[in-house]
């Protein structure tokens, strides 16, 4: 997909109303409307798209300060396309996330959640992002809802098959350590009292 700079789309505008306007003075209306219409086309495609695409490629390349900057250009999340404006909330969340500001990270993450998004793939990188909250808070319980959410969809990228197998490991991992721990309960192989019962004594001789 064609990325605009955004300061070469905010230039373009510019000179699109600009040059709209002289020509419009100059020579008429009809020979301003290509530049009022490319103007109107740069607009609209700013507002319902806003700064997504350039900022996840920042944020590929692990510059946080960078991809935080450019989702700022952004004029609205509100106003933006519902795909566009999940990624938004889920680039902010990871950006949160990754300078360990954990709640307003889960915040944006419930956001972009919220919204409908076409395919399952899109559904699982907020559902991946949201069980590793959950694994990071040790709420294990949580973290396998979303499993099991991520179970129930299709997806076809390689990238998030392979996260969530990794996922799943440590979920298992988990599960491996509560079962020692209750092995470890019980002393010299037998099983622990049950609240009320009574320890049978050996006969005295």
């Amino acid at each position: 997909m064609l990325t605009i700079n955004i300061y070469l789309r905010f230039a373009l505008i510019a000179l699109s109303i600009i040059g709209g306007i002289a020509l419009a003075f100059a020579f008429g209306f009809w020979y301003a409307f290509p530049f009022f219409l490319a103007g109107l086309v740069l607009i609209l495609g700013y507002i319902l798209l806003g700064t997504v695409q350039s900022a996840a490629q920042f944020m590929q390349a692990t510059d946080l300060e960078a991809t935080e900057k450019r989702l700022n250009l952004t004029l609205s999340p509100k106003l933006l396309y519902v795909t566009n404006r999940a990624y938004y909330y889920l680039i902010k969340g990871s950006v949160a996330m990754a300078q360990k500001r954990t709640e307003e990270g889960e915040a944006w993450l419930r956001k972009a959640q919220g919204l409908k998004l076409p395919t399952d793939n899109e559904r699982a990188m907020i559902e991946l992002q949201l069980a590793s909250v959950h694994l990071n808070k040790s709420r294990w319980k949580q973290a396998e809802v979303h499993m099991r959410n991520l179970k129930q969809m299709r997806i076809t990228e390689p990238t998030i098959k392979e996260q969530i197998a990794q996922m799943e490991k440590v979920l298992q991992q988990q599960g491996q350590l509560k079962a020692a721990g209750r092995m470890g309960g019980m002393k010299g192989g037998q099983m622990p009292l049950k609240p009320g019962s009574k320890r049978r004594r050996p006969p005295i001789r």
